[in-house]
């Protein structure tokens, strides 16, 4: 029981000193269909569909995406995404985003100076479920699409980022009030 107690503190200890102060990337007020786009899989030839709006649920601003992906004709995937200009990612750690959905494993992704064609980026996977939560992605989770990117995403590279319903069939409902960066104090 002790050794429980003791894991929990730490485990505890270590995910709340890691925050370094947050950079915001978007809170979703002030006209956010200017700055995030909707793509589907239909840009190659996929029939997934999907929607994406900006809401006000309970005075907080939001991004929603909704719909249906489908892998047939090799398809797979709704997003939403956003270019990061005069945004200085050098020293990024991570990415939080505050999110809740229908208790699905949806995908966050990076592209980056170096993925060139569309099918390259880099994708960490998080849960989402019915309730409101902050969650943090470590850079060292996101994993390349390729043997033809670097294996770790370079942080000072990050020039776009996205919400993303992928990989298999299923219903996608996410709402995300708040995405951003972070840095580890040490």
């Amino acid at each position: 029981m002790l050794k429980m107690l003791i894991v929990l503190i730490v485990g505890y200890c270590a995910t709340t000193s890691t925050w370094g102060k947050p950079m915001l990337i978007d809170d979703f007020d002030g006209k956010p269909e200017k700055r995030w786009s909707y793509i589907s899989d239909q840009v190659m030839g996929g029939i997934s569909q999907g929607t994406l709006t900006f809401e006000d649920k309970e005075n907080i601003p939001l991004a929603r995406l909704t719909g249906t992906v489908s892998t047939v004709n090799n398809g797979g995937f709704i997003q939403f995404r956003t270019n990061l200009h005069n945004i200085n990612t050098k020293s990024v750690s991570g990415i939080y985003i505050n999110v809740k959905g229908n208790n699905q494993k949806y995908y966050l992704h990076l592209r980056t100076k170096g993925t060139l064609l569309p099918w390259q980026y880099y994708q960490a996977e998080f849960d989402v479920n019915e309730n409101w939560r902050i969650i943090k992605l470590p850079l060292e989770n996101f994993v390349a699409s390729s043997g033809w990117i670097r294996k770790n995403v370079k942080s000072a590279s990050i020039k776009s980022i996205g919400v993303v319903a992928f990989g298999r069939d299923h219903i996608a409902d996410i709402s995300v009030s708040e995405i951003g960066f972070y840095y580890v104090d040490l």
